[in-house]
């Protein structure tokens, strides 16, 4: 991912919303925040279309899902989707490199930009609305004849790139191998989640350019992609355009999904990495569920209970009243098929990474035997409703929530199921998604400084792992 794009100020003329004079009048605040759109699909080739008039400012976003990540890679062929986040911004069959920008960033736009994560990857775009035909122009020509401009030179310098970015984020950065340690321990070999969105230098080497390029042909199809586009347009115009531009994209193969299993640990397992940092670090992960599960909102809003602002329970009790903690995260980490529930911990000098984990065990134990306050709740979920209708205030956050209901749920609207579920999460839910899910079988990482593994977290119990070996999860977890 280059650098991320700058939010627009256009707050919603396209988005209602009204709130009760009850308060939480859960039906009426729901069905009054609206993102009016139109979803279609191309007969031709399949690709999904969105539209969303916005006629706040004369700008407009174009944003290009496809419905591909790390998860769609195997072993031994790790790194692609993000490989071609980099690769789809050299240059097409008929685009030379350099266009896109002098036709983005050049006529006054943000700069254009793209981003992987396991499960899919988005590119986009925002743009004077004199400036939109363009956009369809280049989005269309990488999409169907992105190959006929790359040859091995241009593949080979991308994927120097990326190697780099892995050295710079993973590599040599403090504490930065301390998601790969995790998901390596937490999934077993060959789950789809058990590798980084990034690859190995091993896999991004070994890869040839056909390897390379029957993966772009599968998942870079149009009937494997989704296009938003939010903003200031005329919509009988856009549909002649995309008609235009993406009817002759041939359709790709059908594609088989992969089957994620779910994943439980039988016991905890405790890891020591040693780093080069100054201070050590504790992670503490579970094994949850993906966005689509029922127990998703709850774990959510069960994280924002723990962490957060001063008076959040692990924040309040571990950062101001002991003042053993210098920072503290926790809180629910979904992708489209398995999730984690995470805890970051930064200690003060002078406290260990032992009273820090049994500190935040006392917390978790508290949560589970007694459940959030009304008061707490109240907190989270308008925290929550604030947060989702901010995002609504850019054209872009608007093109990135309907395209992620699309994509993930065949629902542009599931934003306000989403935010339905959360203000519809009972203490009793947290409760019990708390004892169902924080439970003995997870992964305790404590990262140290190198030479010193007696600060990891009960140091004799732990096992030291190094950058080439990580244990995996025995064979009997399911």
């Amino acid at each position: 991912m280059r650098m991320p794009l700058r939010r627009t100020l256009a707050f919603a003329a396209g988005v209602a919303i009204a709130h009760s004079a009850r308060g939480h009048d859960l039906p009426a605040q729901i069905s009054n925040l609206r993102i009016p759109f139109e979803r279609y699909a191309l007969p031709s080739n399949g690709l999904t279309v969105i539209l969303s008039e916005d006629h706040t400012t004369p700008m407009v976003t174009v944003d290009v899902w496809y419905h591909v990540g790390s998860k769609n890679e195997e072993t031994g062929r790790t790194g692609f989707a993000h490989l071609f986040e980099h690769v789809m911004f050299t240059g097409s069959g008929h685009v030379p490199y350099g266009v896109q920008d002098r036709l983005t960033e050049g006529v006054g736009g943000p700069p254009n930009n793209g981003t992987t994560s396991n499960d899919r990857t988005a590119y986009y775009e925002t743009v004077p609305s004199n400036y939109l035909e363009a956009q369809f122009w280049i989005e269309s020509d990488r999409m169907g004849w992105l190959l006929d401009g790359l040859d091995i030179a241009k593949l080979n310098a991308q994927r120097d790139i990326v190697k780099n970015e892995r050295r710079q984020g993973v590599d040599n950065r403090p504490y930065g191998r301390s998601n790969e340690i995790i998901t390596a321990a937490l999934y077993p070999s060959g789950h789809p989640y058990s590798w980084p969105v990034i690859g190995s230098m091993t896999d991004l080497s070994n890869a040839s350019a056909e390897d390379v390029k029957s993966f772009f042909r599968l998942y870079y199809a149009p009937n494997n992609a989704t296009i938003t586009i939010v903003g200031d347009f005329d919509p009988t115009q856009v549909k002649t355009w995309i008609a235009k531009y993406f009817t002759d994209v041939p359709r790709g193969r059908p594609i088989a999904r992969p089957k994620v299993a779910a994943v439980a640990l039988p016991s905890e397992k405790r890891l020591v990495y040693e780093d080069r940092v100054q201070l050590p670090r504790l992670f503490v992960v579970w094994p949850t569920v993906g966005t689509t599960h029922p127990d998703a909102a709850a774990l959510n809003v069960l994280g924002n209970v723990l962490s957060g602002s001063r008076t959040r329970r692990l924040t309040k009790t571990l950062v101001y009243d002991r003042q053993s903690a210098a920072a503290i995260f926790a809180g629910q980490q979904s992708n489209e098929s398995a999730g984690t529930f995470n805890l970051t911990v930064i200690p003060r000098p002078g406290h260990s990474l032992t009273e820090l984990e049994l500190s935040a065990d006392s917390v978790f134990d508290r949560i589970k035997k007694e459940g959030p306050t009304a008061e707490e709740l109240q907190k989270v979920k308008s925290g929550v409703e604030l947060s989702s209708i901010a995002r609504l205030e850019s054209i872009f956050g608007k093109a990135e929530t309907l395209a992620n209901g699309s994509v993930f749920f065949n629902d542009p609207n599931y934003y306000r199921t989403s935010l339905q579920q959360t203000l519809a999460v009972s203490a009793a839910d947290v409760k019990r998604v708390a004892n169902k899910y924080l439970t003995s079988g997870r992964v305790v990482l404590s990262i140290v400084p190198v030479g010193k593994p007696d600060q990891a977290s009960k140091p004799q119990a732990s096992v030291k792992v190094s950058a080439r070996s990580t244990p995996k999860i025995p064979s009997e977890a399911k």
